[in-house]
């Protein structure tokens, strides 16, 4: 990992939640807070202004909730990383959240070990895949059987985007599937970049759930 610091913004109406996690991560390695907002008004208000690499953000705030939140700022500031962090383990809101763009999502009961993890691994690995996250993709799939209706035009993926779509739903690092397939990883960020492509994918999670409606990783 670069050792150089992450900037990370908290966005949660309830104040004595911010002052916790403020607490909770003041004292980790390569972790800085850069701001506090109140809403997602000022949340976007402060953005801005500073850029973070990361942002905590619950979902139901007032003035502009989670939900809208995130869509401007996947419009607008591509390279932040989101990680929804909220009392809701809501399957659907789980899917629409990482679909729309989220990097990772926790809920607020999620040990501050967990969340210091999180950040990290979306700042070198893009996503952070938790049973949370993985039981609602899977539990989705259950209920989406036609595949067409998503994505309408039949996509064919050679053996060496197969072999690197199942690293990917194993949750490998970009290392780890360099190692495994024998790329460089700027290579491998270049192929799963194309394969979202294919498919209209915003996402690796969107990538992920393709792969698994048409049975690719079997």
């Amino acid at each position: 990992m670069n050792a150089q610091q992450i900037k990370v913004a908290i966005a949660d109406d309830h104040k004595i939640f911010r002052d916790g996690i403020r607490m909770a991560l003041k004292d980790k390695d390569y972790l800085k807070i850069l701001w506090e907002a109140e809403d997602g008004k000022d949340l976007m208000h402060k953005l801005a202004i500073k850029l973070p690499d990361v942002v905590l953000m619950d979902i139901r705030m007032p003035e502009l909730d989670g939900i809208n939140a995130i869509g401007l700022i996947r419009k607008e500031y591509e390279t932040v990383k989101i990680i929804v962090l909220t009392m809701y383990d809501d399957q659907e809101m789980i899917t629409k959240m990482m679909e729309m763009g989220a990097n990772a999502y926790l809920t607020k009961t999620t040990d501050p070990e967990e969340i210091y993890q999180a950040i990290i691994t979306c700042m070198n690995d893009e996503f952070y895949f938790n049973d949370l996250v993985n039981k609602a993709v899977l539990l989705k799939l259950q209920y989406k059987k036609n595949v067409r209706q998503f994505y309408p035009n039949p996509v064919k993926f050679s053996e060496k985007e197969i072999n690197i779509l199942k690293c990917i739903a194993e949750d490998k690092t970009t290392e780890e599937i360099s190692k495994t397939v024998f790329l460089s990883p700027r290579t491998i960020e270049t192929i799963r970049q194309k394969m979202k492509e294919k498919i209209g994918a915003k996402t690796i999670a969107g990538l992920v759930m393709y792969a698994m409606r048409n049975k690719l990783l079997e």
